[in-house]
């Protein structure tokens, strides 16, 4: 289930404008459970992935279906592990 929502999160990739990643100064950062229900109408930014092999925080900038928006602060596997 956690794999799975780290997938999903990850599909949502998208650019972060100058302007908007102003904006998302000013949002206070919720910090994910998994028990959360998350109402994403559209995703603005998600910070990058590290090139590390463990956990880190990475943060989603989205738009609720009210228009509200948000900063989601979750953990994320990074991209540095090989299998090999």
């Amino acid at each position: 289930m956690k794999a799975l929502l780290v997938l999903v999160l990850g599909s949502f990739c998208g650019a972060a404008m100058a302007g908007e990643a102003k904006d998302a100064e000013h949002i206070p950062v919720e910090h994910y459970t998994y028990s959360q229900h998350l109402d994403i109408a559209r995703v603005i930014s998600m910070s990058e992935v590290p090139n590390v092999c463990e956990v880190v925080p990475a943060r989603m900038t989205y738009e609720d279906s009210k228009g509200q928006r948000h900063v989601l602060e979750y953990r994320v596997m990074g991209n540095g592990c090989s299998n090999g």
